[in-house]
């Protein structure tokens, strides 16, 4: 199964974006809205809305009517209302702070004016409604313009009392008492006062409620969608993704239902917003000659920036949704392919186990061919599957070009089906083969058999009476050559029963015929005759007979040859390799050379300085890195030595030992490799090396032959591994491993360096902080004994990928950054954020609650970081590599201050 899913950087960054433009959204309610002393979206207050106090507004004894002073002032009035002294002061106090919240920060700082219709009252009437607004007034007061009552009497008696009780309304503004409406039209315009107070400004108490009542009813709507936005985006955020196809399908309709949902909610809140805003403007496009009140405009202008921010919201929930669905489908697309990967790859463990029991190459012709028909039906039978893993791979490899986040546990599935598929596919063909020539030699055998039966009954057949004269034997004789002249046509390969049995053949012709030459040379004595059998003759050779050439040495010899061969299994040995390797050496060191010589060298030549391109000029050392050191390393030390190994293979761990040191410049050419890829970017199509090419005959160009120094270094990994597998237990074993380590550290430190070469910010000299020990990525979460409370908080919950550099004096913390250059694949590079020297740190090996992690804390753990490792082996050998760093630290300091005991003088003494 892949590991558990985590969301890329870029997705975290997506998501800040957008929770960054809805908190925007949030607290921009507070504003454009209501004023400071009403706030809607705090939760632990709740606001004042006009739904709250919609029967006190309905009575009206105090409007906010639109107009404004001349200094922008707002008009808030109190009209003739003969119950105002029977208010409840709640009821007052509510009323009154929700007009006052209502105009703009601006506005309201200018100060209000308030208007006091009495006309039809009492002075007692005017008395209590100055002491009420003086009393709860909350806002900035400018002016009170008081319309005192009509009748004579009760205007009287408000002159004398407005004189007499003016310090007692605790006032700090001018109260200013008018006779009529004539009189306020000189301190305020006509068109910012309603028609009861003679001008001519459109107002609608009912209409302002309703406006006021929807406004904060979308502005309610508006927050809500934007924290339901918020909610889902979290909730996204945060999702663990299931390792199963039908989790993942279910979680992917779940969020896609709920993003649709949220849509549609969004939809509606502008559609709102819109309705909202053509009401509000309804005057306007009903009357050309109508205007809106400076509140209205307000009104509109709030509206309007409700909706701009609905739709900035909107447009960065979709660029959040678009890269997360875009990750689910993704995952989707893994869980089937890893699902698709198991049932392939259990079918082709199955086919190669099947594969591997046909291990018999049959004993008979028969029985070959049995096998051949078996063999023949697993091919067919795996045929389907070798199709789908291929498929699959295929499939695999779309899905990385397709910039997948999972690459890394893709392609290793796509490498492992191409390899079974390959190694099922040589198998099989081994297996033909090897039964092909099993088949050849079982015929041939049979064929052998044959002829060793012919030659007994020839034998047999033989009347030994009719031999005894010289005309006899001279015809059998004659007989016996010609049949032992047909064993040329019987070139035998195997079993050893049948050698067994030629030998029996073998000496009964030989002594027949030393038999058959004496009588035909000489007859002494008459000999009984006797007829021989099969059985009597010997079962095995004498050791001192003396074959003639003819049958025995050549059938021998091949059927002991075959039996050689046959019985031990088709496999590389020792020796195999070694020539392996000494022979790509050659290969490699004619190639150095010809790159040398056909590119290298040709750039010197004058006559080709015309073809060189001008960003070419001067860099050969850039292109080439230390090339040429290469060469002549591999040319005059390196593959001699390998050569020498051939007659003492015991030898071939020795030279990888001894030049360990001398393998060391292939980190000084891997570290300049980017700035030769860089280059040859740029000029890679040009003339001049389409002319080197061509005159050295090379079917690759030269950026190919330039990656052989890489390819080389991990060919001697390859080759030493299969040394290993051969030479188990062996004498040799112990050195061949040290070799094999000595290459990995190699490679090891050709890695690191390639890493470390990619930092970037820092300001010192990373050659000075030591030799580089480890270096890889950590989830990192930091802790701070002192302030720094929003990184506390933060460290709790999300890590920080960062990438660490370890020295032996400094560890170093960078973020890891991935950039396309020139459209080629992307480029790591390290960008520097923070150091911890090694001389004032400590370790805390195991945190509690994962085995992952460990604690690095600096000076007394005033500064805490929490490492999270990808594994527990990983965790371990980072912690065994800082330990061994602490302890050589601690170990120099103790050497120090013995070294300063023993430097003081013999009179000081030192406790």
């Amino acid at each position: 199964t892949s590991p558990c899913w985590h969301f890329s950087f870029e997705y975290y960054l997506c998501f800040a974006e957008f929770l960054e433009d809805v908190k925007i959204v949030i607290n921009s309610l507070k504003i454009s809205v209501f004023t400071c002393t009403d706030e809607i979206m705090q939760q632990e207050i709740r606001p004042l809305v006009a739904v709250d106090i919609i029967e006190q507004l309905h009575r009206q004894f105090a409007i906010l009517s639109g107009g404004r002073g001349k200094d922008g002032a707002p008009i808030i009035t109190f009209p003739e209302f003969a119950g105002f002294s029977e208010i409840p002061d709640e009821d007052f106090l509510n009323v009154v702070t929700y007009l006052t919240s209502i105009p703009s920060l601006e506005a309201a700082s200018i100060g209000f004016i308030i208007i006091i219709d009495r006309r039809r009252d009492k002075w007692s009437a005017v008395k209590a409604s100055l002491t009420r607004i003086a009393g709860a007034f909350p806002g900035n007061l400018q002016l009170v313009f008081v319309l005192r009552p009509s009748r004579f009497i009760q205007r009287a008696i408000a002159d004398i009392g407005i004189k007499l009780y003016r310090d007692d309304f605790k006032m700090k503004v001018p109260i200013i008492m008018l006779n009529s409406v004539s009189d306020l039209h000189g301190y305020i315009d006509k068109c910012q006062l309603t028609r009861e107070l003679g001008g001519t400004l459109e107002y609608g108490h009912s209409q302002w409620i309703h406006h006021r009542t929807a406004i904060e009813n979308f502005a309610m709507t508006v927050k809500t969608t934007a924290q339901m936005l918020q909610t889902f985006g979290t909730d996204l955020a945060e999702t663990e993704l299931p390792n199963d196809v039908q989790c993942t399908e279910e979680l992917l309709s779940a969020h896609t239902d709920h993003h649709s949902k949220l849509k549609d909610e969004l939809k509606l809140a502008v559609k709102q917003g819109a309705t909202l805003l053509t009401c509000i403007r309804e005057p306007v496009t009903r009357s050309a000659n109508s205007k809106l009140s400076p509140d209205e405009l307000e009104n509109v202008a709030t509206v309007e920036r409700l909706l701009a921010q609905l739709d900035e919201t909107e447009k960065a929930f979709d660029q959040f949704w678009t890269k997360h669905h875009l990750k689910l489908e993704q995952c989707l697309q893994l869980r089937h392919f890893e699902h698709d990967f198991r049932e392939v790859k259990l079918t082709l463990d199955n086919l190669m186990e099947a594969q591997a029991g046909f291990s018999d190459i049959g004993d008979s012709v028969t029985r070959v061919e049995h096998l051949l028909r078996e063999q023949k039906q697993l091919e067919e039978k795996g045929q389907e599957p070798l199709e789908k893993a291929q498929t699959l791979a295929l499939h695999g490899e779309q899905l990385i070009q397709n910039n997948h986040y999972a690459v890394d546990s893709i392609r290793p599935k796509c490498v492992e089906l191409r390899r079974i598929c390959d190694d099922f596919t040589n198998e099989t063909k081994k297996k033909y083969d090897i039964l092909g020539k099993s088949l050849e030699l079982h015929k041939q055998l049979d064929k052998a058999s044959q002829w060793c039966e012919a030659g007994i009954y020839l034998l047999a057949s033989q009347a030994v009476d009719k031999c005894q004269s010289q005309e006899g034997a001279e015809t059998a004789l004659v007989e016996i050559e010609k049949f032992l002249a047909t064993a040329k046509e019987h070139q035998l390969s195997n079993p050893k029963e049948i050698l067994q049995k030629l030998e029996d053949v073998q000496e009964m012709f030989d002594k027949r015929q030393v038999s058959l030459k004496k009588l035909a040379a000489k007859q002494t004595r008459p000999v009984q005759p006797v007829a021989p059998h099969p059985e009597s003759s010997p079962k095995r050779a004498s050791p001192k007979t003396t074959r003639p050439a003819g049958v025995g040495g050549p059938l021998i010899s091949a059927f002991r040859y075959s039996i050689q061969y046959y019985s031990t299994p088709y496999f590389f040995s020792f020796s195999h390799i070694i020539n392996e390797l000494i022979e790509t050496e050659r290969v490699y060191v004619e190639e150095l050379q010809s790159i040398i010589e056909g590119y290298a060298s040709e750039m010197d030549n004058p006559s080709l300085l015309h073809l060189i391109p001008s960003v070419l000029q001067n860099k050969k050392d850039i292109l080439f890195g230390n090339l040429p050191e290469i060469y002549e390393f591999h040319n005059r030390i390196f593959l001699k030595e390998l050569e020498n190994c051939i007659e003492n293979p015991e030898l071939l761990a020795r030279c990888f030992l001894k030049r360990k040191e001398d393998l060391q410049i292939y980190e000084k050419y891997c570290q300049n490799k980017p700035r030769s890829e860089a280059l040859w970017r740029q000029c890679g199509d040009s003339i001049f090396f389409q002319e080197c090419q061509r005159k050295l005959d090379h079917k690759l160009s030269l950026d190919a032959y330039l990656l052989k120094p890489v390819q080389r270094i991990t060919k001697y990994q390859l080759l030493l591994k299969e040394m290993l597998k051969c030479s188990k237990n062996s004498e040799g074993t112990a050195e061949l491993e040290e070799a094999l380590a000595t290459v990995l550290d190699i490679i090891k430190s050709v890695n690191d360096s390639m890493h470390q070469i990619a930092i970037t910010g820092y300001e010192g000299d990373v050659s000075e902080l030591g030799k580089l020990l480890m270096q890889g990525s950590f989830n990192v979460w930091t802790d701070h004994k002192k302030g720094h409370n929003k990184v506390k908080d933060l460290a709790r919950f999300k890590p920080m990928q960062r990438h660490l550099f370890l020295y032996t004096k400094m560890l170093l913390f960078c973020k890891k950054r991935e950039e396309n250059t020139d459209g080629h694949e992307k480029t790591a590079s390290y960008s520097f954020k923070n150091s911890l020297k090694m001389s004032t740190v400590g370790i805390t090996e195991n945190v509690k609650g994962d085995n992952k992690k460990f604690e690095i804390w600096y000076n007394g753990r005033e500064e805490v970081y929490i490492i999270q490792a990808s594994s527990v082996e990983l965790k371990n050998t980072w912690i065994s590599e800082i330990r061994k760093v602490l302890t050589g630290q601690l170990e120099a300091c103790r050497g120090k201050t013995r070294c300063d005991l023993m430097m003081l003088p013999s009179s000081c003494s030192c406790v």
